[in-house]
């Protein structure tokens, strides 16, 4: 009986170690977010949008986005057709959370934003056109969720 529950045991790792590794052998997938957003900011920054991931295996995801923080910061913006590229995602619920970001900013009329945010082993490169006025400091937290 003991033998029997032992071989059982044995069995049952050497099968989830078989799977374990193997979900992660596969490799990092490549991963982008299309997105829009507006906020504003009076040393308190906030802003909010939705977006879209997607991903090399197929996969998408659609998404909210808020960026909340503060600092020396003023201003009011909207980027439309922002992109962003992720990296050290292995599925499509990594992207999933909140970054923290720092950014230092300033532009008027029609501008283009570039930021990190990073969670962990994950980045997040952030390129954006929009339009507004802004300048100033500030550090905070980026979220995305799923719609």
């Amino acid at each position: 009986m003991r033998i029997s529950s032992l071989l059982t045991a044995i069995a049952v790792g050497a099968a989830l170690a078989s799977v374990t590794p193997g979900a992660r052998a596969q490799g990092p997938i490549d991963c982008r977010l299309s997105y829009s957003m507006a906020g504003w900011s009076v040393f308190y920054k906030t802003s909010s949008g939705q977006g879209t991931v997607s991903c090399s295996d197929g996969q998408r995801l659609a998404v909210k986005i808020s960026a909340k923080g503060g600092g020396l910061t003023f201003g009011k913006s909207r980027i439309d057709d922002g992109v962003g590229e992720f990296s050290g995602v292995y599925n499509i619920r990594d992207v999933l959370g909140g970054y923290a970001s720092a950014e230092a900013h300033a532009g008027a009329g029609k501008s283009t934003k570039a930021q990190v945010v990073t969670k962990g082993s994950v980045s997040l490169a952030l390129v954006g056109k929009g339009s507004g006025w802004d300048l100033g400091v500030s550090f905070g937290s980026f979220i995305i969720t799923a719609r």
